[in-house]
């Protein structure tokens, strides 16, 4: 008998993605299942500052997923932890017997300006956002290597969640966007390392409607009227996630994506721009003199979210 999922774009792969009780996370595991993807949903159910936990978000997904004809387990874990992180892998294996594509998503925020922020705010999102993608990212990849070892390589990917405030800053977010700010530079190190694994690592900077944006940038945000395109709705992003966890994206790794609407933008990270070397060491106010004259060459940076 032919598999119902035969044809689609991830008929026969496993899929596990943190944070898919909502929001994004929801929009991604319900795109994959939907590509016939088998998909382990992550998710502890926290409030939006990573208050409390519920079955309930992580329970639905799987419900909605199994009410559209398709396979998926829950996964409760705390993947910001070893225990949590490594049971994931396990979950995928012991469900469906493989695990193909890690999609890293999970998160929270509490923003404050840098002289209100307290450090437990700062430890709490460096951990959910970094250490969440850096535990997950690692036990995966050690099933994979050892795969690769057994001559069993596999086609294995990895999507990582950054965003806009990691590539360019957000005022009163400092601790979001510099722990996104190192989801980007983990990406292009595990793409690095993993490539002789057969494992691709790419990552990406959405913009969508979230618990998490939904009051943080209301006007932007906003649902549009009747019958017009929501622009923000999560699932304008997952349809470029869906693809970078297949096996089409093959060639595809090391690479930052911006992703909103119907738009999606290849980030071009740092590059050497204007540059003066004099073969001797300068005084200070000869580098500075030689700083303003490249600064003139250079481009202008980006805009920080938020700044005035």
């Amino acid at each position: 008998m032919t598999s119902p999922t035969t044809g689609r774009l991830c008929a026969g792969r496993v899929v596990a993605v943190t944070g898919a009780g909502r929001g994004l996370g929801r929009a991604h595991a319900l795109a994959f299942a939907a590509e016939g993807a088998q998909v382990v949903v992550n998710d502890l159910g926290v409030g939006p500052g990573g208050d409390g936990t519920s079955a309930g978000p992580a329970r639905r997904v799987v419900e909605e997923i199994a009410a559209a004809g398709g396979e998926a387990v829950v996964h409760d874990g705390d993947i910001a932890t070893t225990e949590g992180a490594a049971s994931l892998v396990t979950t995928a294996l012991d469900a469906f017997g493989r695990l193909d594509t890690l999609v890293n998503n999970a998160g929270f925020l509490r923003d404050r300006m840098l002289v209100n922020l307290d450090e437990d705010d700062w430890d709490a999102v460096m951990r959910v956002h970094l250490k969440g993608h850096f535990l997950p990212l690692k036990h995966a990849a050690a099933h994979w290597r050892s795969e690769a070892k057994a001559g069993r390589p596999p086609v294995a990917r990895v999507i990582n969640t950054s965003s806009g405030a990691g590539l360019l800053g957000s005022v009163g977010q400092g601790n979001y966007a510099a722990a996104k700010a190192g989801i980007v530079a983990l990406t292009l190190v595990a793409a690095a390392e993993l490539a002789r694994y057969g494992v691709h690592v790419n990552a990406l900077a959405p913009a969508a409607r979230t618990r998490m944006t939904e009051q943080t940038f209301a006007a932007a945000m906003a649902a549009p009227g009747e019958g017009e395109f929501d622009a923000m709705a999560p699932e304008n992003v997952s349809p470029l996630v869906v693809w970078l966890g297949s096996a089409a994206s093959d060639g595809v790794t090391g690479r930052v994506f911006e992703a909103e609407a119907g738009r999606i933008t290849v980030m071009e990270g740092w590059r050497p721009g204007p540059t003066d070397d004099r073969g001797a060491r300068r005084s200070p106010a000869e580098a500075g003199e030689t700083v303003r004259r490249l600064l003139a060459e250079a481009r202008a940076p980006e805009r920080v979210y938020g700044a005035s």
